[in-house]
This record gives structure tokens, sequence and C-alpha cells, in this order.
């Protein structure tokens, strides 16, 4: 890991909105003074086709700016592939993994466990925070709850991987496991992979 030093006002990290937080976490966590910090609106967890496209505009935007170094905070998310056809247009990096239940785990930890979470329902600290407002109500089922089965009929658990260690979201995330009918477990990752990534991207933006 790099030691603290102030960020190279150049850099942007342009970040899913789902982990704003964390990323302002991990930046004063590293020691660094500042981050030019962007974030697409958390939103997009549910419409993932939107990603590349405001992804492609946001880098553009960036470069006009006269940023030199742009970082996505995203992984994979859902696009298919179409990030990446982005940040190679660009030539630019992303956060590695295919969405970020993965790298917050561990990229590695995540494949090695061979489809064992093809039925988990993953929270984080951002969806304990704001389940109602991001899940229960945008998909209506705080009105219809018979749209459980749905959208959450193929689940089997919710696995919370706690960024923090907070009760209070841990109490919030056992209340969503509860909701959707689906067995509970817990996970301590912390930032995981995130961290790393951030550490490395100021690290290349001052060289």
């Amino acid at each position: 890991m790099t030691e603290a030093k102030a960020l190279a006002p150049s850099l942007r990290i342009i970040a899913c909105g789902m982990i704003a937080r964390e990323v302002m976490a991990v930046n004063e966590q590293l020691g660094f003074d500042h981050i030019d910090l962007k974030c697409l609106p958390a939103s997009y967890h549910h419409h993932p086709e939107h990603i590349a496209p405001e992804m492609d505009k946001a880098i553009i935007k960036a470069q006009e700016e006269g940023f030199e170094h742009i970082f996505v905070g995203y992984a994979d998310c859902g696009t298919g592939g179409e990030l990446d056809k982005v940040c190679e247009k660009h030539g630019v990096e992303r956060i590695a993994g295919p969405h970020c239940f993965s790298f917050y785990m561990g990229n590695k930890n995540y494949e090695e466990a061979d489809g064992e979470y093809l039925t988990t329902f993953f929270i984080t600290d951002f969806l304990a925070r704001h389940f109602d407002t991001f899940m229960k109500r945008p998909l209506g089922l705080d009105k219809h709850p018979e749209l459980l089965e749905m959208y959450f009929g193929n689940y089997t658990k919710a696995l919370y991987l706690a960024q923090t260690e907070d009760s209070k979201l841990e109490k919030n995330a056992r209340a969503a496991a509860e909701f959707l009918g689906l067995e509970y477990e817990y996970k301590f990752t912390g930032y995981g992979e995130l961290l790393d990534a951030i550490d490395a991207t100021m690290a290349n933006s001052t060289n």
C-alpha cells in the first residue's frame, strides 16, 4: 500500500452511486487529501443498460474538463461487457470483477465458490441503509407483496456483506432478509478489493 500523500488533482473517479460512501471512506483510510469523485445514479443497479452509455458521456466530460487520469468505479455490473468496451475506447481502467459483491468478498473467493451464490441475494451497507427506498418501493413490494415470489422466488438466502461493523445496519439487513422470506447470513468483508484498486489508481496518477 502506498504512503499517504496528496492526490493529483488531475484524477477523477467516476463511480456507482451505491459505493460513493465507500470510495470516500477508502480515501480517508488511505490518508489521501482529496479525490475528485463523480457518481452515476445508484438506480442504474436496476437498469444496467444505462451504465455503459452514461459512463461514456461522463468520461468524455471529464476529459473535456482537463482530467488526465480517470478511473471507473464500477465492476461489470450487469453490462455484459459493454462497460469494458467503453473503458477500452478511452484507455481507462475499472474495478476488476463482475459486480461489487464480488470485489467486496474478493474476486478470487467469488470465482472459487463455483456457482454457490447463484441463489443468493446480496446485501451491502448501501442496501442495508436504503432497502426500503431502493428496493421495496421501486419494485412495488410495499404495496404488492405478492410480487415477492416473482422477483425473489429463485433465491434461497440473503447474504449481508458488511463493509462496516454497524449493529443498526445488521439489524436492517436481517429485517430485509425476513421481509424477503430468505435465510439470513452475515459476512464482514470491509472494503475488499475496492481499497487496493483505489490505492493503485492513486499511485499511478502521481507517476
